[in-house]
């Protein structure tokens, strides 16, 4: 073999582009103080209640951040349709006022989520915020100059910040859909167990009072013994799949509770209905019954 087809043969490095970029983001350890700072700052503001779960979209089962920002996005990309075909200033001026309007809510509603991540996701979500607060800083900008008359600088502003929220977008893509930032992580578990009921071990076994984990298959249970009854949920928390027999067990409106440990989300027991988050997704949960030779049966409920 020759020198050059040596040197042809060596194999080379593919990069992955934004990917790798992404990745380098993720772990950007610089970005950890500020954020610290601020994700706490966040939680402090706006502590549980129900202003923090509205926030989250705890009411309307899903997070309320993306649907705002799709509003806001899509007035802002209807203002750059609106400059290229030199259609009424006044139309371009309005739908850009709606978006700076939305705008609000809609930090609101994301930085509220973001708070409740977990590190990486949060230094994504952190760069994403600031593309975002460029892009609002830019579209305002344009709107003070298009109420001016200065409609020429009012587009140039515009187009600046459609590029700023451009990549505020991609990084918010890359959190919904790489790192699973707002997902459901208790996927609903009726179609990976078989029909009928399932052994899950003599009642004698478990604590009373004390939530303990357990397996169906290859599922992670949480089981909760009181007294002859026994409750059981999919362990892992539909926010981050935080482990739900580590958290503590709680009342709220005089029903039993459960607590995950990560990030606080409250889920009752009975059913797995989210009754605070960050969580928006209710919890699986199972049926059960003691047969009379004191073993615990379990199916999906449903």
């Amino acid at each position: 073999m020759d020198r050059s087809t040596e040197k042809s043969a060596k194999p080379r490095k593919i990069g992955n582009g934004g990917g790798d970029l992404l990745d380098r983001l993720e772990h950007a350890t610089a970005l950890d103080r500020p954020i610290r700072g601020l994700a706490k700052a966040v939680r402090s503001r706006i502590g549980p209640g129900w202003v923090r779960d509205a926030l989250h979209g705890v009411p309307i089962g899903h997070p309320v951040h993306p649907p705002l920002a799709t509003v806001a996005v899509g007035c802002f990309v209807a203002t750059a349709i609106l400059d290229a075909t030199k259609s009424d200033p006044m139309a371009a001026r309005t739908v850009l006022a709606a978006g700076l309007a939305t705008a609000l809510p809609t930090a609101a509603a994301g930085v509220t989520d973001w708070s409740a991540l977990h590190r990486e996701q949060q230094r994504v979500g952190f760069v994403h915020a600031i593309a975002n607060a460029a892009a609002v800083g830019f579209y305002a900008g344009s709107l003070a100059f298009r109420i001016a008359g200065r409609e020429r600088a009012g587009r140039f502003f515009a187009t600046a910040g459609l590029m700023a929220a451009s990549a505020g977008a991609y990084l918010g893509g890359h959190l919904a859909y790489r790192l699973a930032a707002g997902a459901n992580h208790a996927e609903q578990v009726s179609h990976l167990v078989p029909t009928g009921w399932h052994d899950l071990g003599p009642i004698s076994d478990l604590p009373n009072g004390r939530p303990v984990a357990r397996r169906l298959g290859y599922i992670d249970l949480f089981v909760l013994r009181l007294g002859e009854g026994v409750t059981v949920l999919a362990d892992g928390c539909s926010h981050l799949a935080g482990p739900l027999h580590q958290g503590r067990v709680t009342i709220e409106n005089g029903e039993p509770c459960v607590v995950c440990p990560w990030h606080g989300s409250v889920f009752r027991i009975a059913d797995g209905a989210v009754i605070h988050g960050p969580a928006t997704a209710r919890q699986p949960s199972f049926e059960t019954r003691v047969r009379r030779d004191g073993v615990v049966q379990v199916r999906p409920a449903r």
